[in-house]
């Protein structure tokens, strides 16, 4: 039977954040896998790679596994009526809802993520608990049909574990075995707690002009859903 899924591929996505779980589940037999935008002109991602939406919102079949790339981008989306009303939408039947790095923001915009299990990026963790998720670091978090991953690279991770959901662990393992998945990192700071003091401030500079822009959002999407009626 043919799985069907849906990456969002928005102008400011982090490609690697795509273009990681495209690669798993386009591996898969019996898989159909759209990259989902308003219209299908090319859009450039936040490294200035180009990639070409294959579908649009409209034309977009029901999805089994409707995925939300992170980046830049995601701090348009998060106002977005179009972009969440589509997610929304697919998310009342999907079998899997998901995400990758800051993605989980927009699922947690679109209200998906109340009293749920979910993580993303470090540096925007202290977001979830805005859209009344349960924070919870990790890989890839898993909470009945949603699932979210950390940042960037997990959305490999991410990538097999659906696999494995969908078509079980050896089908999993197949795929991980073809692309040669076996990381053994030159450094070992990829994550706040394991890099130097240096190199996380160095990040967090880095980081602070996106994450300042997604913060002001944030707060005014909270100040909105606490106005009296």
């Amino acid at each position: 039977m043919t799985i069907r899924f849906g990456l969002l591929a928005f102008p400011g996505v982090q490609q690697l954040d795509l273009t990681a779980p495209y690669e798993v589940f386009a591996s898969m037999d019996d898989a159909e896998v759209h990259l989902v935008w308003k219209d299908t002109s090319p859009i450039a991602s936040a490294t200035k790679l180009v990639l070409q939406p294959t579908t649009t919102f409209a034309e977009c079949p029901p999805l089994d596994v409707i995925c939300v790339p992170g980046g830049v981008g995601v701090n348009a989306l998060l106002e977005d009526a179009a972009v969440l009303g589509f997610v929304r939408e697919q998310a009342i039947q999907a079998r899997f809802v998901t995400s990758v790095c800051t993605g989980s923001l927009v699922l947690g915009a679109a209200g998906l993520l109340k009293g749920k299990k979910a993580t993303t990026h470090w540096n925007a963790l202290d977001f979830l608990e805005s859209f009344g998720a349960v924070v919870t670091p990790g890989r890839v978090v898993r909470d009945g049909n949603l699932f979210t991953a950390g940042g960037v690279t997990a959305g490999i991770d991410f990538g097999l574990t659906i696999a494995a959901a969908l078509r079980g662990r050896e089908e999993a393992e197949a795929i991980q075995l073809s692309l040669e998945y076996a990381p053994e990192p030159p450094f070992h700071s990829g994550l706040p707690e394991k890099a130097s003091a240096e190199v996380l401030a160095r990040t967090r500079q880095r980081l602070a002009g996106s994450r300042m822009a997604r913060q002001e959002i944030i707060a005014r999407l909270t100040a909105v859903r606490h106005e009296p009626e």
